[in-house]
């Protein structure tokens, strides 16, 4: 099978989770309920999980399978311990969006071939959009090929920025510095990396992203011709951690200049 094929596969289910799943509860009054790390999760987010992991057995029931609602014994297993070949699911990206009826949340899917990405998957049930990409193959709007913006002045930049996992003093700097042009904060991860892969936005900056929302993302920003890694701009896969800061941006030009503002060094 190609990989334009098996992004079709996986596009039909993530499309089918959102049909059926997602969206009907979206409509209803949603209880949720928090875990140990202080997010919130509800019975939609549980419930597509099974729904898309048993759907993904059905392809191939050797590949491990990483969720966000799995335990995090069981995810730094699957990440350390069955290392090669697993999946990397984000059932409801935004589920504090979706309890409040705000309308931006998305499901996000990547393939994690030998320490790389390879096949990824984000939809978007509200605008009936699925944002795809396979390694080394270009990304994809509803099958349509998309491209990165191509700005270079960061005083021209709309950035999507989470203030809250920045250090103060970076935050309160990148909050009140006439730095880029505007700000957004989407409450989806998986929703900025698309959009900024379909040049919706021009950078992406946030002080801790889990695993989940940035594998598909990344590789769906990459192959939009975005550049993509941490704070000191080192690519964010092989890795063995569960989370990662983010400095994503549409041209080499702003990857510098926001590093430089970031004052960030190398790692001694």
């Amino acid at each position: 099978m190609t990989f334009e094929q098996q992004l079709e596969q996986l596009s039909a289910i993530l499309i089918r989770a959102g049909r059926e799943i997602i969206m009907p509860a979206y409509a209803l009054a949603v209880q949720t309920t928090r875990k140990a790390d202080g997010s919130v999760v509800t019975e939609t987010d549980l419930a597509c999980q099974h729904f898309i992991e048993q759907e993904l057995l059905k392809i191939d029931p050797k590949i491990g399978f990483l969720g966000e609602e799995m335990s995090q014994a069981q995810q730094l297993n699957c990440l350390q311990q069955r290392g090669g070949t697993f999946w990397c699911l984000d059932p409801l990206d935004g589920t504090t969006n979706f309890a409040t009826s705000f309308p931006g949340f998305s499901i996000s899917l990547a393939l994690i071939r030998n320490g790389s990405v390879e096949l990824a998957c984000i939809h978007d049930p509200v605008r009936s959009e699925t944002f795809s990409a396979f390694l080394g193959g270009g990304a994809f709007l509803n099958g349509q090929s998309i491209h990165c913006s191509e700005e270079v002045e960061l005083s021209n930049s709309v950035g999507f920025i989470d203030f809250k996992r920045l250090q103060k003093e970076t935050a309160s700097r990148f909050a009140t510095e006439k730095i880029y042009r505007s700000q957004r904060n989407v409450g989806s991860c998986a929703l900025e990396w698309a959009w900024l892969a379909a040049g919706r936005g021009q950078f992406i900056i946030h002080g801790g992203e889990k695993l989940w929302d940035f594998a598909a993302g990344s590789l769906l920003a990459s192959e939009a011709g975005c550049y993509v890694g941490d704070f000191f701009a080192t690519e964010l896969f092989p890795t063995s951690s569960l989370s990662s800061p983010i400095l994503a941006t549409c041209s080499r030009s702003l990857q510098a200049e926001l590093k430089q503002q970031l004052r960030c060094e190398p790692p001694i």
